[in-house]
Parts: structure tokens; C-alpha cells; sequence
């Protein structure tokens, strides 16, 4: 799990503006412009803000799980079961990308 790990990292470190850092309660955090986009506790699982509509649309859709500990919020949980979910999983980033950076400007 932990090569799943890396290939995500990988391609989230390749977009402008991301950064990684240790998250406040276990895993990776990345963020862009001071925002988190999600975190990654290893190969197993990530988490993912998303304002309640997108979260809601989201869990209705399957493409990803109510938070592990905070069901009720915007925070989705993603598994990772096997190589296949990558790509899932950094869509979900991307989406989470192109929402937070729309204003920015070029670097």
C-alpha cells in the first residue's frame, strides 16, 4: 500500500501550488494556497473536504464514504482497496483542487 501512497503523491505534488505536510491527526495532509485539499492516512485511506452538497452527491453516488468519524459533515472517507481505486481517489482530489484554486492566480 505504500506504492499507492507514492503514485498519488506523486501526481498531487506535480500540480501547481500543492504542498504536503504531516496531518494533525495521523497521515498526509495536502493542501494548495493554505487550503486542505484532503488527507491520506498511508495506502488505506483518505479524507476529503467538500461543502455538504458535493459530499451529499457524492456518498449518493458511491464514489466515496460519510467520514469515518464525522458522518454528518461535508468530510468524505475514500478506501483504498486496490491499485484500481488510484485514479478514483485523485479525481476526488482534483475535483477538491480545481474548486479551492479557481481564483487563483498564476504562479
Amino acid at each position: 500500500m505504500d506504492e499507492v501512497f507514492e503514485n498519488v503523491k506523486t501526481e498531487l505534488m506535480s500540480w501547481p501550488r500543492v504542498t504536503s505536510q504531516p496531518h494533525r491527526f495521523g497521515g498526509t495532509e495536502f493542501r494548495v494556497n493554505g487550503r486542505e485539499l484532503g488527507h491520506m492516512h498511508g495506502g488505506r485511506f483518505a479524507d476529503l473536504p467538500f461543502p455538504m452538497s458535493i459530499r451529499n452527491e457524492l456518498v449518493k453516488d458511491g464514489r466515496a464514504l460519510p467520514h469515518h468519524v464525522l458522518p454528518n459533515s461535508g468530510w468524505v472517507t475514500y478506501l483504498i482497496n486496490e491499485e484500481a481505486d488510484v485514479g478514483s481517489l485523485i479525481n476526488l482530489f482534483r475535483m477538491q483542487y480545481e474548486r479551492l484554486s479557481k481564483n487563483l492566480k498564476p504562479a
